[in-house]
């Protein structure tokens, strides 16, 4: 069998996956919750299964390929995404959720090669806002707004 991008992915899927569903009984019980249909665990457990299910579909499923394809990955994005990724975490603090989040979608969808600006602007802003918006407002999460938007007042 050889290790096609398919399988890599599949493979690495399924290994997150299974060290999810292993982080499961780190999960605390409440107490009460013994009887409750839906708790803490339920939608990890959920998740880690179908993810385990899916991805071993893909494996199943992966067609093989005569030689690896890891010399044609661009391990230089991967390198530049875990990079943003970083910068991401540390700028997030000082900046706050909306104007970090919106940095990192329009550089991520810059580094993988999208240019037109009006679709890296229409593609961040309405997403970043949508999610601010079901995390504060819906789901009541206190996101804290940064330092910049402190000292501007807001």
């Amino acid at each position: 069998m050889t290790l096609a991008k398919d399988r890599i992915g599949a493979l690495i899927f399924l290994a997150l996956s299974i060290g999810y569903g292993l982080s499961i009984p780190l999960i605390p019980d409440y107490p009460g919750d013994e009887y409750e249909i839906f708790t803490a665990k339920t939608l990890p457990t959920a998740l880690a299964i179908i993810g385990g299910l899916l991805s071993l579909a893909l494996l199943y499923g992966a067609r093989g390929e005569e030689k690896s394809a890891l010399p044609e990955l661009d391990w230089a994005i991967a390198f530049k995404l875990i990079a943003l990724m970083v910068s991401y975490g540390l700028i997030l603090e000082s900046l706050g959720f909306l104007i970090a989040t919106t940095i990192f979608l329009l550089c991520g969808y810059w580094l993988l090669g999208e240019r037109r600006k009006w679709l890296l602007f229409s593609c961040s802003l309405p997403l970043v806002l949508c999610f601010w918006y079901g995390l504060t407002q819906l789901l009541d999460i206190y996101l804290a707004p940064g330092v910049v938007m402190q000292w501007m007042g807001m």
